[in-house]
């Protein structure tokens, strides 16, 4: 297992936003004001669609209230357990150019508005996401070795045992516009 920071997340589509927020607040949550983010996301060039995800680098760019980050993830043991490095950039075209120059190609723009709040150690981000619908994502971040897919079951458990309407999505935001997006 490589070493380094990893962020892990489980994904859900919401039915229902207000009892969501109800089971949230009954847990102790407290929510953010609204965020809104506009993500280019890049792939590395030789990758496409339909191929794993697993051990290949992605790029975004992401604007929000006026700061450009730059993050770069590597898939692990799933599309949802990726070792992470981000920093901030001061020009964002000029980013993009780079990235680009990097062997990166542009995928899909993802623009999407959050609310986030913490649960013990824990993340939870509630996304409305343009063409693709709401979300929440309940995420941790791991050091060292220690296995995404393990810590993806503890995180699910948290989610199912909000007792609210959630369906379970291992698809990234980006596949998801994407096919939102595909002609039909």
């Amino acid at each position: 297992m490589a070493q380094g920071t990893q962020e892990v997340e489980v994904k859900y589509r919401v039915a229902d936003v207000a009892a969501l927020e109800d089971a949230l607040v009954q847990r102790g949550v407290s929510l953010s004001a609204t965020i809104r983010q506009d993500d280019q996301a890049y792939a590395e060039d030789g990758w496409s669609y339909g191929n794993s995800k697993i051990g290949v680098a992605f790029a975004r760019l992401r604007t929000q209230q006026g700061r450009h980050l730059f993050t770069v993830k590597k898939p692990l043991d799933n599309e949802m357990a990726c070792l992470e490095h981000e920093t901030e950039v001061a020009d964002r075209e000029q980013m993009h150019q780079a990235v680009v120059a990097m062997g990166f190609y542009p995928t899909v723009r993802i623009v999407k508005t959050r609310r986030t709040g913490v649960l013990g150690d824990m993340s939870i981000c509630i996304d409305e996401v343009e063409h693709a619908g709401v979300f929440v994502e309940i995420e941790r971040t791991v050091h060292g070795g220690e296995s995404g897919a393990a810590v993806q079951q503890e995180l699910d458990a948290v989610a199912r045992s909000l007792g609210v309407e959630l369906e379970r999505t291992t698809d990234t935001y980006d596949s998801l516009v994407r096919a939102a997006l595909a002609p039909a």
